[in-house]
């Protein structure tokens, strides 16, 4: 149930970014409530979510509290049913909470319609999802292109064809999803989710479709990419070792933060020469 919801979701907010055009109507007025200058760039404050269903109330999480900082990379973990998926679609702003609070960059979430939202995830929240969810009818290009243009930025094409050449599908430009492999997919996916410079980057199990020497080169990918633009990295995923090479693991169990540690430096700096 919680699969086919989070797939649900994902499609609605792709098509609400393409439709949600024009200058972000957040632009130019003060939230609110926002962070104080210098805080965490990410911060959720006693977060509950539940879900209605044929058997009744399904409490998703349960009170979730949890500061991320400007430039951390941090993976969350824990077994299937924890809540993963769904704390990070909460962070990007594709859920919204039951109760408790949202800010990402000093932007209350809870401030902003849906429009809004799409907006503000198309500058400053880049998203990379397992599945890729790259438009099939538009070239790698124009996929990577398209949150510059809805941007109204006039080198949109340009920008994105740099986007791909960084991630090694510079001889890509001209084909289509279904003419690329699966690593090949999401390594447009990861251009598409950092072309627009955002101070978060989330991705959801980025290598869960894909074998284990092209998973490898993707998480290399997308490292690379992170430390190239500075961004805020939050990571999901089962497996061990990626969730190694995050400054920061943060453990759910049953809608519930029952870890939260740091990596060793020298642990982190060994799994990282590993890849």
């Amino acid at each position: 149930m919680v699969s086919h919801r989070v797939e649900s979701v994902v499609e609605r907010a792709i098509w609400s970014e393409v439709l949600a055009a024009g200058r972000p109507s957040w632009f130019g007025r003060s939230m609110t409530t926002s962070l104080h200058p210098g805080g965490p760039l990410a911060m959720l404050d006693d977060v509950h979510l539940t879900l209605g269903s044929a058997a009744g109330p399904v409490n998703i999480l349960r009170g979730i509290s949890l500061e991320i900082g400007a430039g951390e990379t941090v993976s969350i973990v824990g077994p299937s049913g924890s809540g993963k998926s769904t704390l990070m679609m909460v962070l990007g702003g594709l859920e919204r909470p039951s109760s408790g609070r949202v800010w990402i960059d000093g932007v209350d979430l809870g401030g902003l319609d849906e429009d809004a939202l799409a907006r503000f995830r198309r500058v400053r929240i880049g998203i990379v999802f397992q599945s890729f969810h790259l438009l099939p009818t538009m070239t790698a290009l124009e996929n990577v292109a398209i949150p510059l243009e809805l941007g109204g930025r006039a080198d949109a094409f340009a920008a994105a064809s740099q986007a791909l050449a960084t991630v090694g599908l510079g001889h890509r430009l001209t084909h289509y999803p279904g003419q690329l492999s699966g690593g090949e997919q999401q390594r447009v996916a990861i251009a598409r989710a950092f072309i627009a410079g955002p101070k978060l980057l989330l991705a959801d199990e980025p290598t869960g479709n894909l074998d284990g020497n092209t998973g490898q080169l993707v998480i290399d990918c997308l490292f690379e990419q992170h430390a190239r633009h500075g961004t805020t990295l939050l990571l999901v995923t089962h497996d061990p070792a990626i969730a190694e090479r995050c400054e920061r693991q943060v453990r759910l169990m049953d809608g519930r933060i029952v870890e939260d540690r740091r990596v060793p430096r020298g642990r982190l700096a060994a799994v990282g020469n590993a890849f």
